[in-house]
């Protein structure tokens, strides 16, 4: 496999940004946590905004695509008030509380 993890984080992050429009000045909120490879052709990476439990597992192919089916994982329901997001840019927050919603 001619991509390496680091590669993968970097691809993953770069497709979540994206994804969300997130302006590059934001770039710095999130954290690449972890990026392992499955099997031979694919690596799994969590991303996090920094200082939040919430998590998005984006699957990076050895193509350098990402799949568009991405897993995110949050304590939180979309239901309660989010006083955890107090703070933040407002552009984070509205990710967050977004995917927080449809998940």
């Amino acid at each position: 496999m001619l991509l390496t993890a680091t590669d993968a984080g970097q691809i993953a992050l770069e497709f979540l940004l994206a994804e969300w429009n997130i302006f590059e000045e934001y770039r710095n909120w999130f954290l690449i946590v972890s990026s392992r490879l499955v099997g031979q052709n694919w690596y799994i990476v969590e991303l996090a905004v920094k200082g939040f439990p919430d998590r998005w597992f984006i699957q990076v192919y050895d193509t350098g695509e990402c799949d568009p089916n991405y897993t995110f994982i949050s304590p939180f329901s979309g239901d309660k008030e989010d006083v955890d997001l107090v703070g933040i840019p407002h552009l984070i927050a509205e990710v967050l509380v977004s995917e927080r919603r449809i998940r």
